[in-house]
């Protein structure tokens, strides 16, 4: 099974993962492609937690969880498998995605009772930063 498969069954709550669209990293000599898992139009690397937002702050110039916390107060529509995403405010195309699991916690409830819980954060082309979040085995 793949990183990014285990990742996103919530057998990776340690690690992070990171979707760098072909356009955003273009230039990169293929670097982060030989050590992500290719995707449709970019590349998923799943990485321990502190490397993971080390490396997520190199390619992308932002601090993961300060982009966090700027791309949660808009939610829009993040591909369960870390692919790409629909801006709320445009046709763009998502430039980069983060991502980070947390185990099912039955006393939070709603969401957080039913699984594991997946927490993606995306970056449109236009400039906009969002957030989805779902029950790791796909289910919403």
């Amino acid at each position: 099974m793949e990183k990014r498969e285990q990742f996103l069954a919530g057998e990776r709550p340690e690690d992070v993962a990171i979707f760098l669209a072909d356009s955003f990293v273009e230039g990169d000599g293929d670097g982060l492609a030989r050590h992500g898992e290719q995707a449709e139009d970019g590349v998923v690397l799943v990485v321990e937690g502190d490397q993971g937002r080390s490396v997520f702050k190199t390619a992308t110039g932002m601090d993961a969880m300060g982009f966090a916390k700027q791309a949660m107060g808009t939610e829009g529509e993040i591909s369960h498998d870390l692919s790409g995403g629909t801006c709320p405010d445009c046709d763009g195309d998502v430039e980069f995605i983060f991502a980070f699991s947390e185990e099912q916690n039955e006393e939070v409830g709603g969401l957080y009772a039913e699984g594991d819980v997946i927490h993606a954060y995306g970056y449109c082309e236009c400039g906009t930063a969002y957030s989805d979040k779902w029950v790791a085995d796909g289910t919403e």
